[in-house]
């Protein structure tokens, strides 16, 4: 059945909430750059959805308000936990341990074109057009370009590795259609996020105890405990509570063209917190990308085409 919105254009506050949310996953790559040398793929993963679920756990009671207690609530958290958390999550982990980061960012940006085909078919007010396909396509150039042409270099070899990230996108698409179930049952985004990552907790719990064993790694430091409280807490909590708010105003394909902008994100972090040069690909990626999210907006092409 298609799943039906009330609106999904992108006003100014959507278009602000997705710059933020795109910072908060960009954002991500520093936490587990950190994270990564102490504690193994599956911990790290572990712990920002458990202590980010214990965050969200936490506000909810403050707020004064209280989870679905329904079995079909529930059993839809699990299904977005699942989609949204648990496979890409595994997915994109082991696909990173066989091909260059640069290419599975590549493949991950593929994201807004599975979403634009998925809401096509399972949504009511998200149909396929000329200017969506446009638009994704140069936005996904500006995203090879902005990464490095010498990312694809690894095109073709590890194909199972490639496969799993490219499962991985899809896995976020369907998510994104997915998701906006919640809507329907008119329930809360701050409560969805919630549902969400504790039921991501759950089914990655197991997975964390039989893949790393952490009751037998070394107690990590400072560092890296300040780096799993930001990626739990920032790029988790918070950014899951605006990923529904978006998904409730704007649709699966408007939300998802985040992917598009979290390398940009990074890239403008790493300038001005690390300190890394910008070279002329990524202002030329940036412009694509640009051109890319504007083609698929749809607004600025219609003015200019107006009489």
């Amino acid at each position: 059945m298609a799943v039906k919105s009330r609106s999904v254009n992108m006003g100014m506050r959507e278009w602000l909430m997705l710059l933020l949310l795109s910072m908060l996953w960009g954002g991500s790559f520093f936490f587990t750059a950190i994270a990564i040398k102490s504690l193994p793929p599956f911990t790290i993963v572990f712990l920002r959805v458990g202590i980010a679920a214990a965050i969200l756990n936490v506000v909810v009671i403050a707020l004064g308000m209280k989870m679905p207690g329904g079995g079909r609530a529930w059993a839809t958290f699990f299904g977005m936990g699942l989609l949204n958390n648990a496979i890409p999550f595994c997915l994109i982990v082991w696909g990173q341990s066989h091909i260059a980061s640069g290419l599975a960012a590549i493949l991950n940006a593929t994201t807004p074109l599975w979403t634009v085909i998925a809401a096509h078919f399972f949504t009511d007010d998200e149909r396929l057009t000329g200017s969506r396909v446009v638009g994704v396509g140069i936005g996904l150039v500006g995203v090879v370009l902005m990464i490095g042409l010498g990312s694809l270099k690894g095109l073709g070899t590890d194909f199972v590795a490639q496969i799993a990230v490219l499962a991985a996108a899809l896995s976020y698409a369907i998510a994104g259609v997915y998701g906006r179930t919640f809507q329907r049952m008119r329930i809360e985004p701050i409560l969805t996020a919630t549902g969400q990552v504790t039921a991501s907790t759950i089914i990655l719990l197991p997975v964390a105890l039989i893949a790393d064993r952490p009751w037998m790694l070394a107690m990590p430091g400072l560092p890296v405990w300040l780096a799993i409280v930001g990626i739990a807490g920032l790029s988790t909590a918070l950014a899951y509570f605006l990923y529904f708010r978006i998904l409730a105003t704007a649709g699966a394909t408007n939300l998802l063209l985040v992917t598009f902008l979290i390398p940009v994100s990074a890239i403008l972090l790493g300038w001005l917190v690390l300190g890394e040069r910008l070279g002329l690909n990524h202002f030329v990626g940036m412009t694509f990308i640009g051109a890319g999210l504007a083609a698929i907006d749809g607004r600025l092409l219609r003015k200019i085409s107006s009489p």
